[in-house]
């Protein structure tokens, strides 16, 4: 009887057993997962993007003739005065050697110019000669109408006559004036060329230089030539502005964010190299839009955004062309109820989040308004301090258990 006993405790102490490993196994466990809060508090919405500065107004200094450019001995970043730094200086040039047959051609001209010069002083002396005679006539009809042993009118034709013969020789003298210059332009087609061909250097004391002074005050930017060059009226020879205060941001925003953005918007500027942020505001959207490849080899549509900085805070030590990144604000509320965009999924075309209460999950579909990524604008469905879960997975289901993870 007394070992029945023992058999009986033995085998209810195994079933005990048995029945707690099962309970313990079987029971439901909570699932370990993130869990955040909504909150209230300041909340904006960017449009975020690479951008570049510049100089608002650069101007490009180009040769005004066609001559020699003398080295420039200006660096960029070197300051300059509104009209009075002389940044470069140039001279005029030689013209090319001639080739033999513009050479006899030229050689031609002037034969022809010498001989039409010969030609005009042969008429400027036969146009003299009836100027003298038609003076002497003109003194002798007036000699003999004091003595009435002439008419008025032999007087009248003789005075026509000397007339016409002054203005015959002034002809003829321009005339020779005119095959003059005529004989000397024929000339100086070779005497440059013959210059050239015999190898003779121009000398800079031969002609005055002229002086290129800067347009603007500011800064040298970049000089496009440096070296002595012989260049051509119009060619580019550096780029002048201010960069300390007349800076700009340039922004090459998607179209599809562009049409989002007004001018007079609030710019964040940031990773420019410095600690703090720059505020900037958006000074207008460039109406033309342009295609561009991105690093991805995507075609995008992109527009020009142009950003100011905000009153004197643009750093000194920001230059032209300096990369920066822009965040342009669309939307702020200093006071907005807050949810992590991490907490959100669909249910049914509808947003939802886990709302944890006494350590259960509990589906709740919410209203959301704005989204920047990190936070959503919560309209309806959470009040202030409500626990959520952030990464709901496949093993968190409504009404499930939910334990918070160990920080860290």
């Amino acid at each position: 009887m007394k070992g029945l006993n023992s058999r009986i405790s033995v085998i209810a102490v195994g079933g005990l057993f048995i029945a707690g490993f099962l309970l313990f196994t079987l029971w439901p466990r909570a699932t370990l997962v993130d869990i955040g809060a909504a909150t209230r508090g300041a909340m904006m919405v960017t449009i975020d993007e690479e951008a570049k500065t510049r100089v608002r107004d650069s101007y490009v200094i180009s040769a005004p003739i066609n001559g020699r450019l003398l080295r420039v001995g200006i660096d960029p970043g070197a300051e300059v005065v509104k009209d009075e730094t002389i940044v470069a200086e140039m001279t005029p040039v030689l013209p090319a050697a001639l080739d033999i047959r513009t050479k006899e051609q030229a050689e031609a001209a002037v034969e022809a110019a010498r001989a039409g010069l010969s030609l005009a002083r042969a008429e400027a002396r036969r146009a003299k000669a009836d100027a003298d005679f038609a003076q002497d006539e003109v003194v002798r009809a007036r000699e003999l109408f004091k003595g009435e042993a002439l008419a008025k009118r032999g007087l009248d034709r003789a005075e026509i006559s000397y007339r016409s013969a002054a203005a015959a020789l002034e002809a003829a003298n321009s005339a020779v004036s005119m095959r003059a210059a005529e004989l000397e332009r024929a000339q100086a087609m070779l005497k440059p060329a013959a210059a050239a061909a015999e190898g003779e250097s121009q000398d800079d004391g031969d002609y005055e230089a002229i002086h290129i002074r800067s347009p603007v005050s500011g800064h040298i930017l970049r000089v496009f030539q440096e070296s002595e060059a012989v260049l051509n009226a119009g060619a580019p020879i550096l780029e002048v502005g201010d960069p300390h205060g007349d800076l700009e941001v340039v922004a090459e925003l998607l179209s599809s964010d562009a049409v989002k953005v007004s001018p007079g918007d609030r710019v964040i500027i940031d990773k420019w190299g410095g600690e703090a942020t720059l505020a900037g505001v958006v000074n207008r959207i460039e109406p033309l839009g342009f295609t561009k490849v991105s690093a991805l080899g995507v075609e995008e549509q992109r527009v020009n955004t142009i950003i100011d900085f905000s009153g004197r805070n643009d750093d000194e030590r920001l230059g032209d062309g300096y990369r920066v990144e822009v965040r342009v604000v669309i939307w702020e509320d200093e006071n907005a109820l807050r949810a992590p965009a991490s907490a959100l999924f669909r249910v049914d075309g509808e947003w939802a989040v886990f709302k944890v209460v006494n350590r259960r999950a509990r589906r709740t579909v919410v209203r959301i308004g704005r989204n920047n990524g990190v936070d959503a604008e919560v309209l309806e469905g959470l009040e202030e301090g409500d626990r959520i879960v952030l990464f709901p997975g496949g093993g968190v289901e409504d009404g499930s258990l939910v334990k918070a993870n160990a920080p860290g």
